[in-house]
This record gives structure tokens, sequence and C-alpha cells, in this order.
């Protein structure tokens, strides 16, 4: 998905897995995600860590509450999108399975 000028001016635009982390600590979970997968190089120019890697990092580490958590996938990569996808809707629906 892209989104408009206009439309990103609703967002808070990251584009690193370390300014994400950050952002959350700061700031508290967000309304909604829009998560891709491939963020490009770190400044080691090697492979950053990827939008999966923020992913696993909100469920397995953040300690934050995701039952309500809206989210979408726009990787351009499917298997990682699928990943991303798969591991928060699981953990969401494990989630309100426990509160039934």
């Amino acid at each position: 998905m892209i989104y408009t000028a206009s439309t990103a001016q609703t967002f808070v635009v990251i584009r690193s897995y370390i300014a994400f982390v950050d952002h959350i600590e700061k700031h508290g979970l967000p309304a909604y995600i829009s998560f891709d997968n491939d963020l490009g190089l770190d400044t080691n120019n090697k492979l950053a860590p990827d939008g999966y890697a923020a992913a696993k990092w909100l469920v397995y580490e953040s300690g934050l509450d995701l039952k309500d958590l809206r989210f979408y996938v726009h990787s351009a990569n499917p298997v990682a999108a699928e990943q991303i996808r798969g591991l928060l809707t699981n953990y969401i629906q494990f989630l309100n399975q426990k509160t039934d």
C-alpha cells in the first residue's frame, strides 16, 4: 500500500527498528501500526533489523497489552509479510481467548 502525502501527514513515519522501539517506549502503543518488513541497511551498511523483528519485539519484549492492536502489513515481501501478520494475529487471538 502506498500512502499519499496527505495521508502520510496523519502518521508518524518510522523507518528503522531502533526508532520504532524508541518511539513506542517514549509515547506508548499507537492506535494503528502499518508494518513494512525490509528496512534497508544500518549505519554499518549491513542488513538492518526488519519489520518482523519489530513485531517480535512487540510480542516478546515490549510488555504492552496488544489485545486491541490494529495493524496492517504493507510489505512487498510476501513471505515476511505473512510472518508479521501471522505472529501478530495469532498472538492477539491468544490474548483475547484468555479474557473470554
